[in-house]
């Protein structure tokens, strides 16, 4: 299983150093079978050239805002960053993925985290676990054309859809247009758990 904890500062700690590394190595990948140079994913992206040099070189964590850019421009979903092509032939189908290969990107405050359920094979339809500790709130939530939707596997979030904020309960529900600017947090005292899904009409995420 493969995490990574994103940022917008230089990574502290051995373990955060490779994720770092690895991040930076798939998006150099990336980026140059699509023989892009540097200067040019920078031109088309507007994440700075000596950004995605540091990023390149593990030198620098990034958020998933940055990371949201760079794959705009590449072609690619977030989790892409996170998983090698070869990963995919480890398992044994196409319809499946293992619990031990779950992705996981660590961000926002808190230890956020988000844990990849859908096989990388499916780019229409997504879904994960998102784990909410107490405190806990999402930074870099992306909008884009399609419909989100989740189902609380355990304690309570707060969601906000617009301008409206709900308080959702273990076993409640919900569903929204990804367009709408939303963002999600846990107030409480007690880790909550969110079966979180995405219907993708543009692979953002």
């Amino acid at each position: 299983m493969t995490t990574a904890r994103l940022g917008e500062s230089d990574t502290d700690g051995d373990d955060e150093r490779a994720e770092s590394i690895e991040i930076g190595r798939r998006l150099k990948h990336l980026r140059t079978v699509r023989g892009l140079t540097i200067t040019e994913l920078a031109g088309s992206s507007g994440v700075s050239a000596g950004r995605i040099s540091q990023i390149e070189r593990g030198q620098s964590n990034p958020s998933i805002n940055t990371l949201q850019k760079l794959r705009a421009v590449l072609g690619v979903t977030l989790w892409a960053f996170l998983e090698d092509d070869g990963a995919a032939a480890t398992r044994e189908s196409p319809y499946v993925r293992r619990r031990e290969n779950r992705p996981r990107i660590i961000s926002g405050t808190n230890q956020f985290t988000k844990e990849l359920l859908s096989p990388t094979d499916n780019d229409e339809l997504r879904f994960m676990i998102l784990t909410l500790p107490p405190n806990a709130e999402s930074d870099d939530v992306l909008t884009g054309p399609g419909d989100k939707g989740g189902y609380v596997l355990s304690g309570k979030v707060s969601l906000t859809i617009g301008n409206e904020t709900l308080e959702i309960r273990e076993g409640d529900s919900f569903q929204f247009r990804s367009t709408i600017a939303h963002h999600i947090s846990n107030p409480w005292q007690d880790e909550a758990k969110v079966l979180w899904i995405i219907n993708i009409r543009d692979s953002h995420v």
